[in-house]
């Protein structure tokens, strides 16, 4: 067990996981194997097809593209268990036409990444990041009435309800709602899979997105990736926010048109940005890094200690199950159980 390849190991982990995840499966005698250690480093391909060739669970993260290539080399492989809530990584058709089921590790992050959005916002809000640059650089020198003037979240000095929008009304995108009512904003709410629960909620409004765009002073974004996500804030949405409206993003990059975000950053379509995730991960659109405007972190909505280990926690019950022939606590392609790929491929693993 270690920086290694599968080498015979029943669970192949792709990048060392939080050791509440790897507790679990020494406690279930399970043996396993990491391929990557370095929290810098990834995994090549070679290394992921070696590592997979001898495992019967893979637990890889959303670092790691798992197609055809990957599920095809071991006719063995019993099961994906990934650790991260989205699963865009993974090849779920073919999954699922090669008998393989896949699990994620759902529900456990929602109040943490609540909390980053809130953070970003407030940062974002506030230029929390300039300012500290402009101070540990030396450059503060006295108070000033004009130094790092941000704008109120809340109902400001000019008595001005705030509009917050969220673009994703699941379990993110309310626990975000919940914390917006402690600031004594409006907030609007859009989601075709969610309509009824943003109706129901006491806390937000019931909106298109493009009404929501040109009246939220913050719009946050929690939705999916999927074909209708791709580029869902585009040019043309971002022609039409606020001149000082701040986008904040904690889904996933492509959501967002990250070139066309550059040059309305650049040419003040919008007032700022607050990301944590990119578009092409972990590179930036040219120009994006630059701006003054913006608040940019590595990918870190659901990065507290706790939380990590609950997900790698629940990525290792999700190995143990699928080595135990049992259905995963949390499928993502839950339909592949009843079909005979599954049974064949069950019934060759050793």
């Amino acid at each position: 067990m270690g920086n290694a390849a599968g080498g015979g190991a029943q669970v192949f982990i792709t990048r060392k996981i939080p050791e509440p995840g790897l507790a679990v499966l020494r406690e279930a005698g399970v043996s396993f194997a990491i391929c990557q250690s370095r929290e810098d480093d990834g995994v090549a391909n070679s290394q992921l097809l070696e590592g997979v060739y001898g495992c019967r669970v893979l637990l890889p993260l959303l670092t790691e593209p798992i197609d055809r290539e990957v599920m095809e080399i071991n006719p063995k492989l019993m099961g994906i268990a990934q650790m991260a809530v989205g699963f865009d990584n993974i090849d779920l058709e073919v999954a699922t036409e090669l008998g393989i089921p896949v699990s994620n590790t759902p529900g456990v992050l929602t109040e943490t990444t609540a909390d980053l959005t809130w953070a970003l916002l407030m940062a974002g809000a506030r230029r929390v990041p300039q300012a500290h640059n402009y101070t540990v650089q030396g450059r503060y020198k006295i108070w000033g009435p004009n130094l790092f003037l941000g704008t109120d979240v809340g109902t400001g000095a000019n008595g001005r309800q705030k509009t917050l929008g969220i673009v994703g009304f699941g379990r993110i995108g309310a626990a975000v709602a919940k914390r917006a009512s402690g600031f004594d904003m409006r907030v609007l709410a859009t989601d075709p899979y969610a309509r009824e629960a943003i109706e129901a909620s006491d806390l937000v409004e019931h909106a298109p997105l493009d009404e929501i765009l040109p009246q939220a002073d913050f719009l946050t974004l929690h939705v999916l990736l999927t074909e209708e996500t791709h580029h869902l804030i585009n040019e043309e949405r971002l022609r039409k926010m606020k001149p000082n409206a701040l986008l904040i993003n904690t889904s996933r990059g492509p959501v967002v048109d990250e070139k066309a975000l550059v040059r309305a950053l650049t040419e003040g379509w919008i007032g700022g940005a607050a990301l944590d995730v990119y578009e092409e991960e972990p590179e930036m659109a040219h120009g994006l890094a630059e701006l003054e405007n913006v608040v940019l972190l590595p990918h870190i909505a659901s990065a507290t200690a706790g939380t990590r280990g609950r997900m790698a926690t629940m990525a290792a019950k999700n190995a143990i199950a699928f080595l135990n022939r049992e259905k995963a606590l949390n499928p993502v392609n839950p339909d592949v159980y009843g079909t005979d790929a599954y049974r064949r491929r069950i019934g060759s693993g050793g």
